[in-house]
């Protein structure tokens, strides 16, 4: 990986977590190791665990992570987060992360053709889009090995806003559904994944490499949002969803093209 100038300086590793990369880079499969998540990016704080990317291509055998945790070999996790392992070395709490090379070189690649795929993944509201291998290889440390990273591509930064601005208005529109039958929880499920999508929209037209939804409100300049989800009425929803949208800066007369082609969607 290229010599990046974000980091003030590399994080200083315990010695248990040294002895966990030998680990992972002597594991047969292994092409590189990196420190990812926030303290890679010197955003941590005393309830953060440590975040290890492995790369690696073809097979990797994880025989040597078994006594450690709990192991979850690849497609466990999805075809984006693969797999990985939740280990404890002393009193460090230890998320080890698979990477596939091949499947990391091919999202790669639509992402700078302008493409990307969401998928449905626990512990996020809107989806985790495939560009996420490329974001990750961006903000990661590397440890052991090499993998290279890549700048956010012109022509995703041209193509991804409208694709997340079409699934926040669609968002927007089944909270409007669930307010009409007064599912208090449907409307607020559905108005979050919208907030999360616009703000997926505004870090793709920044050139802004997302890795999860942590922060990305935050980062986003969307915060100011975050008082509506305190106060959502068990009446008058449709008012509520409208003022998410407005906050949003969504047109009320805004085209719903699916509403023509709706097929077999219930009512």
């Amino acid at each position: 990986m290229r010599a990046s100038k974000r980091f003030w300086a590399m994080t200083v590793l315990p010695k248990s977590i040294t002895e966990l990369v030998d680990v992972l880079a002597a594991m047969p499969g292994t092409v590189a190791v990196v420190l990812g998540g926030s303290r890679a990016v010197q955003s941590d704080d005393k309830e953060s665990d440590w975040d290890l990317g492995v790369y690696y291509r073809g097979e990797i055998d994880l025989t040597s992570l078994s006594p450690l945790g709990s192991v979850f070999p690849p497609g466990s996790w999805g075809r984006v987060m693969n797999g990985g392992a939740w280990l404890e070395c002393g009193e460090e709490k230890v998320d080890v992360i698979l990477r596939d090379l091949d499947v990391v070189d091919y999202w790669t690649r639509r992402a700078q053709e302008g493409e990307f795929e969401r998928d449905a993944l626990l512990g996020y509201v809107a989806g985790i889009p495939t560009y996420v291998l490329s974001a990750e290889l961006a903000s990661c440390q590397p440890l052991r090995g090499s993998v290279e990273a890549v700048p956010f591509p012109p022509k995703l930064a041209a193509a991804a806003p409208q694709v997340w601005r079409f699934c926040r208005s669609f968002s927007l529109d089944y909270a409007r559904m669930y307010a009409r039958r007064g599912n208090v929880a449907g409307v607020a499920g559905q108005a979050a994944a919208a907030v999360i999508e616009e703000a997926h929209a505004i870090a793709c037209e920044r050139s802004q490499w997302v890795c999860n939804e942590k922060r990305l409100v935050e980062s986003a300049g969307l915060s100011n949002l975050n008082h509506l989800f305190a106060e959502i009425p068990n009446e008058r929803l449709l008012e509520w969803v409208d003022v998410v949208a407005d906050h949003l800066g969504v047109q009320r007369n805004e085209a719903m093209p699916w509403r023509a082609n709706r097929l077999g969607a219930g009512n």
